[in-house]
């Protein structure tokens, strides 16, 4: 009887110790904000109904979490219900064509999400909640609807604007077996700001970036940003081979690195955005462009600031042994940012040129390298741009090829 009992107790204890060293990964992440009126809802508010948001995972796995916030609210978000459920796909299992209702759901799927064995929660302001553990068959690279039911809700919500992807506003209560009625339709997201799967031995890499990271020029509801094709290479698209790794996109248009620029500089935001995820050894940060196109003179002194962040954020990482990886900064002549002053462009080559050399920097993504004209590399390559400032799709899609070409080269070191 002892033995049964010890060989009793030593199983448990060896699925505790299982358990234990399991952890929580990012998959799918974005950067939260303040939502000013202008991002709110137009024709109805958040309050009594139902918020239905596509999200586009990197790694998939059979257990998962999500983190909400209510970080940039002065005010309670009361949320009824959540839950989470497959997208509806064509007789192909393809989920991002033309025409495609993304309101629709695999009804079978649908997961109710719990926090503390309950499925309401109020999240007060300032504050991030995570959910209860939850079995779910998450597939790598799907595009996965949740489900927001909320009851009373802040004046500015936290959201992030740049969503590229529409979200739905029903009226009521949406359960999973019933049409989503949509009665206003807008391109943010609210409150998400991260999934986490549990176990499976993949990592996140976390970058930090302005609206050419958060996709300004892509195709809205495709998941075409750079970050999104460079996963579908990193985790075995078309054949691909596949890599435990996964990039989590931070950016924010119109961001800034040092000061300026909307929503919290990176330096602000750096040790929340990235250093705030799970499961990590690499991080990127691709941003600066905003701080050196608004330098009006102070082109030597942005130069500066913005090697100063660089090896900032270099130092908190290296003190977690996290490498840091810099991506150069793309030519913006003829946007308008481009007024004449030579400095701007000084600015840049000195930036970039800092990156490319430094020793502090664990590996470089040279983005100029690739999306500059050959002809005239102040500039983008025609092809591939959108305004001069943004690539167009094309851009992206070869962005994204290269980051994933790059990143295995970097991660095999």
């Amino acid at each position: 009887m002892k033995k049964l009992v010890i060989v009793f107790l030593t199983f448990f204890a060896l699925t505790a110790n299982a358990q234990s060293d399991m952890q929580w990964a990012t998959t799918w992440a974005t950067a939260p904000e303040f939502t000013g009126k202008g991002d709110m809802p137009q024709t109805t508010e958040l309050t009594d109904c139902s918020l239905r948001e596509i999200i586009h995972v990197g790694f998939g796995g059979n257990q998962l979490r999500m983190q909400l916030s209510n970080e940039f609210s002065k005010e309670p978000v009361e949320i009824k219900s959540i839950y989470i459920a497959d997208l509806a796909a064509d007789e192909n299992g393809r989920s991002d064509l033309p025409g495609t209702d993304y309101t629709a759901i695999v009804k079978r799927t649908a997961r109710y999400l719990t926090f503390g064995g309950k499925r309401s929660v109020t999240i007060q302001p300032g504050e991030t909640v995570f959910s209860d553990a939850a079995k779910y068959a998450l597939k790598p690279l799907q595009r996965l609807s949740v489900t927001i039911f909320y009851g009373k809700t802040p004046v500015n919500a936290t959201s992030h604007r740049g969503s590229r992807t529409t979200s739905y506003i029903m009226k009521g209560e949406a359960k999973p077996g019933k049409k989503f009625n949509v009665f206003e339709k807008l391109d943010h997201w609210y409150n998400i700001c991260a999934l986490d799967i549990l176990g499976g031995g993949n990592e996140c890499i976390p970058a930090i970036g302005n609206s050419i990271t958060d996709g300004r020029g892509t195709t809205t509801n495709l998941q075409n940003r750079w970050t999104d094709i460079a996963n579908e290479h990193l985790l075995g698209h078309e054949g691909a081979q596949p890599t435990r790794y996964s990039v989590v996109n931070l950016g924010i248009g119109g961001n800034c690195v040092v000061r300026g620029g909307l929503s919290e500089p990176a330096v602000k935001r750096f040790d929340r955005d990235v250093m705030g995820q799970r499961q990590f050894n690499y991080i990127i940060v691709y941003e600066g462009i905003n701080d050196i196109g608004g330098s009006a003179g102070r082109s030597e002194q942005v130069a500066k600031n913005l090697i100063d962040a660089y090896k900032t954020f270099i130092e908190k990482a290296h003190k977690r042994g996290v490498k840091v990886l810099m991506g150069t900064i793309l030519p913006f002549g003829k946007c308008f940012y481009d007024d004449g002053n030579l400095f701007k462009e000084a600015c840049r080559q000195t930036v970039n040129q800092w990156m490319r050399t430094s020793k502090e920097v664990d590996g470089v993504i040279d983005f100029d390298q690739l999306m500059r004209d050959p002809q005239q590399p102040s500039q983008l390559r025609e092809e591939w741009q959108e305004d001069w400032l943004h690539p167009n799709a094309k851009g992206y899609e070869a962005m994204g090829r290269f980051a994933a070409e790059r990143l295995k080269e970097l991660t095999a070191q």
